[in-house]
């Protein structure tokens, strides 16, 4: 699973990186609020692990813009302050959890664990579309090169891989890949096909992604 880690403490940056990455996931790590932002622009996460207190934007800052864009994944907030108002204010911002400095590592992996929980079972196939193959065990896309999606971003191409024939609607997608949550929105499938199409780019792949929110989306 690929996890943001925006912590600007450089030592336990590269302590809870190194940690994570041992436990098997993919990690884009950074040290200020504004990198974080640019990052989620351009990239989807299975989970987010934000510092409250960063230089050039805060945690606050951050988790407010994502949620006001439609991105519902989930975050993790790290504050080193332990009063009521700044879980209050993270939580009512959309976190999902939050978690006090100083912490035990097993702690955060366990609260990741939680947040990241799957909870669809997926099939084991491998799949092909044109020069495209999507490999399950490894959540790869692979063309010409190979990038790593999120468990969202698997999801999506494999149902668009699996309903190549036809287009489907934002209302489909909202149900199959999101599962009708409620926080949801047409704007998160945009922006998720979104993701893909530069994912797509990225490998060099000729297949794109076409349509609308109003007429379906297919690979082409």
């Amino acid at each position: 699973m690929k996890l943001l880690l925006a912590e600007d403490t450089a030592d336990l940056n590269k302590v809870l990186t190194t940690v994570l990455r041992h436990e098997g996931y993919d990690v884009d790590s950074v040290q200020d609020g504004l990198e974080a932002t640019d990052l989620i622009e351009i990239d989807s996460y299975d989970c987010i692990i934000l510092d409250i207190m960063m230089p050039k934007k805060d945690g606050i800052q951050v988790l407010t813009e994502l949620r006001a864009k439609n991105i519902i994944t989930p975050v993790l907030m790290l504050t080193a302050k332990a009063e009521i108002e700044d879980r209050v204010t993270g939580l009512d911002a959309g976190a999902d959890d939050y978690l006090t400095k100083p912490f035990a590592i097993k702690e955060l992996l366990a609260r990741v664990r939680a947040l990241t929980r799957r909870k669809t079972q997926y099939s084991t196939d491998d799949l092909k579309f044109n020069d495209l193959s999507l490999k399950s065990a490894s959540f790869e896309l692979a063309s010409e090169n190979t990038v790593r999606l999120s468990v969202k971003e698997f999801e999506l191409m494999q149902t668009l891989i699996l309903n190549a024939e036809h287009p489907i609607s934002t209302e489909v997608l909202l149900e199959r890949v999101w599962n009708n949550d409620p926080d949801a929105k047409p704007e998160t499938v945009r922006l998720y096909i979104s993701y893909l199409k530069r994912k797509l780019r990225a490998i060099a792949s000729s297949v794109t992604v076409e349509g609308s929110a109003e007429e379906g989306f297919r690979l082409q």
